[in-house]
């Protein structure tokens, strides 16, 4: 992965639907990407996946598999949005743990846990 850039937004400059498709777009095209937006990261992989995962409180949401879109629910007013969390996750050394609402669990190797862990901290 290249450096992280920052870049600061005002509010009406923040879309957490926009940055959902956005993350999308950037598995599709398989790069590897890492963004965040608060406590919420978007991450997205060089295998065509595309993750948002929430800091605190350790939940997640696949974005996109393999570069194919998945079925998502995030609701997104101009004051406030609301995420359709379908599993937990957590990393251990280098790979991606995620527990799905039926008790399955996968683990994914290949991700970008570091940058993921280092701008997770910094939301803290």
């Amino acid at each position: 992965m290249s450096k992280r850039k920052r870049h600061t937004l005002s509010r009406n400059q923040i879309s957490i639907v926009g940055e959902a498709e956005y993350i999308i777009s950037r598995a599709q095209k398989r790069g590897a990407h890492v963004v965040r937006l608060g406590r919420v990261v978007f991450f997205s992989t060089e295998t065509g996946d595309a993750w948002m995962i929430d800091c605190k409180d350790n939940l997640a949401l696949c974005l996109a598999r393999d570069g194919i879109k998945q079925d998502y629910m995030i609701l997104e007013t101009e004051d406030s949005f609301r995420i359709g969390w379908k599993a937990q996750y957590e990393i251990k050394d280098n790979i991606f743990i995620v527990a799905l609402a039926d008790g399955s669990v996968k683990s994914i190797m290949g991700y970008p846990t570091e940058e993921i862990v280092q701008i997770s901290r910094d939301t803290m």
